[in-house]
């Protein structure tokens, strides 16, 4: 056989310094170590809601760039407000990689609260990926309101919210709405926000949150066909700390800027310092895909290279700001300090929350 040219040589050469310069798991990709599957994403809501729409956005892109290119199946396991498929993650799901747990703020509260439903612990879980999303508050068009700037009509209406639990997500809006002082009434026992969205199609309700992923999909055609009114944003906290309009709604007041508009002044005092820091929790890393803390490296790191290069995917890349929002995704070193940042809660707030609750809602969390 022919001894290749001097230029194939040369490219020879420095292929093979480049494979040998990639991280291990990415040279062989992982194929001894990374399981040949069947892959779950656990997601403990309902389907249809910001979780679901989320997980199932991810699973085709990250299935292509692992090892043999597995399905991830995206399992759901409502109830509890989310505390239910948690639970069995950490204490069903094995250690090798097969199964992942998509979280929600609606996980992480009942964690933050204490609730004795809990038999999860966030610390012991490896934080893969953080996704900061956003959320909006809107109204049936059967309340009259033609824009956010009509809120004052509300003020006589009875505002009737379909809840998944006052420990899930579903707290940030109980705030929001104490804070503008809006007569809402709850309807417990949903299982998710896609529940909740499927109430205010029958009419069964008359205000609703949805995150930004479900809101895009599932609302916004609402919105555009007069039979909803989008009312404000959860919005974004810049580096200094100051709250933003969200960068997908930017067209839409913060609840900040919200109850200026009808009191005059900002909001202040311990509710509103309570809505700030579950606001800030529930979505600044409100989605975070995660596996268990013991799983070995190499599968961690294999999982690691794989969201690395979703997120370069061109279907991504395509796709990702109509279906997600403007949201910067946080990958490995970076989302597990963001997760540490919001996996706190100053016991003061905490005791607030937790009287709040028991006072207002005879809702306690310790046995």
């Amino acid at each position: 056989m022919q001894d290749p040219s001097p230029a194939r040589r040369i490219v020879g050469a420095v292929l093979s310094l480049v494979i040998a310069a990639l991280p291990a798991g990415a040279q062989d990709l992982g194929a001894q170590d990374f399981p040949s599957g069947p892959l779950r994403m656990v997601i403990p809501f309902s389907e249809g809601g910001g979780s679901d729409v989320w997980a199932r956005f991810h699973a085709p892109i990250l299935s292509r760039h692992l090892p043999g290119q597995p399905p991830i199946t995206v399992q759901n396991e409502p109830g509890g407000g989310g505390t239910r498929g948690s639970n069995a993650f950490a204490t069903q799901a094995a250690p090798d990689g097969t199964t992942l747990l998509g979280t929600s703020g609606s996980s992480l509260f009942a964690w933050l609260l204490g609730d004795f439903r809990v038999r999860y612990d966030f610390a012991d879980w490896t934080v893969l990926m953080a996704s900061p999303t956003g959320g909006v508050v809107y109204v049936s068009d059967e309340l009259g309101l033609s824009s956010w700037r009509d809120i004052d009509r509300l003020q006589d209406q009875r505002l009737v919210f379909a809840s998944q639990g006052i420990t899930s997500l579903d707290l940030v809006p109980m705030l929001a709405f104490r804070l503008l002082g809006f007569d809402a009434h709850y309807v417990f026992g949903y299982t998710g926000r896609g529940d909740g969205l499927e109430a205010m199609r029958h009419r069964e309700v008359n205000i609703d949150y949805q995150t930004t992923s479900a809101y895009l999909r599932n609302v916004a055609p609402m919105v555009a066909a007069g039979e909803a009114v989008p009312l404000m944003t959860w919005g974004v906290v810049d580096a200094q700390g100051q709250v933003r309009r969200d960068p997908t709604f930017p067209d839409l007041p913060t609840l900040e800027e919200l109850y200026e508009f009808r009191h005059g002044h900002p909001p202040s005092g311990p509710e509103y310092d309570a809505y700030r820091v579950f606001a800030s929790a529930g979505f600044a890393a409100q989605k975070m895909l995660v596996l268990l803390g013991d799983t070995p490296a190499p599968i961690r790191d294999t999982w690691l290279e794989a969201i690395r290069a979703a997120r370069t995917d061109p279907e991504y890349l395509d796709r990702a700001p109509e279906v997600l929002g403007a949201y910067q995704t946080l990958v490995g070193e970076e989302a597990e300090a963001l997760a540490r940042s919001v996996i706190r809660i100053d016991p003061g707030t905490r005791a607030f929350v937790l009287d709040l609750l028991a006072s207002e809602y005879s809702v306690r969390l310790t046995e």
